[in-house]
């Protein structure tokens, strides 16, 4: 006869293994999800574009933020984090990227907004290279499953320029 350890063991090995494939499983069927979010973000104005004392150029500007990101819950999805980000080139970098804004989505419910608001965040060049610059912005997302590998995609928004003059 088995002593209880041993049926305990063997039971919660079992328990643990029936657990991971259907985490497994679980995570796998996140695959067969396409989603098909929607952004748009408006520069509504530039507030403030001046050149500091150390020579470097800061922004301020007010933006409207509308998206639909309900396309990204499953019954997998834990939160899904966003973030606008303004995206050019200097003469020094290829890529030069400033978070202006960012936020957690908890819910589906909760993905589908419009938002009108200063970037959270400076926007600050070190140099003097934002005067007349072209500039993308590029909505980030990050989706946090319950169990499984972390997924993250963006979409990509052109045609914006910083104006020429301080203001």
């Amino acid at each position: 006869m088995h002593s209880f350890g041993y049926r305990a063991n063997a039971l919660v090995t079992f328990a643990v293994t029936i657990l991971a494939i259907m985490c497994t499983m679980a995570s796998f069927s996140d695959n067969f999800n396409s989603p098909s979010p929607t952004a748009r973000v408006q520069v509504l104005s530039i507030n403030r574009f001046q050149k500091q004392i150390h020579g470097n150029d800061e922004v301020t500007m007010t933006l409207n933020i509308s998206m639909d990101l309900q396309s990204l819950f499953t019954w997998n999805t834990k939160q899904v984090f966003v973030f606008v980000a303004a995206e050019y080139e200097t003469p020094k970098n290829s890529l030069n990227q400033i978070s202006l804004w960012d936020g957690i989505i908890p819910s589906k419910e909760n993905a589908k907004f419009s938002i009108h608001t200063s970037n959270k965040y400076r926007f600050i060049d070190q140099g003097s290279n934002l005067r007349g610059k072209e500039f993308n912005l590029t909505l980030h997302w990050h989706v946090m499953p319950k169990t499984g590998k972390m997924s993250a995609d963006k979409i990509v928004m052109t045609g914006y320029r910083l104006p020429v003059d301080y203001r």
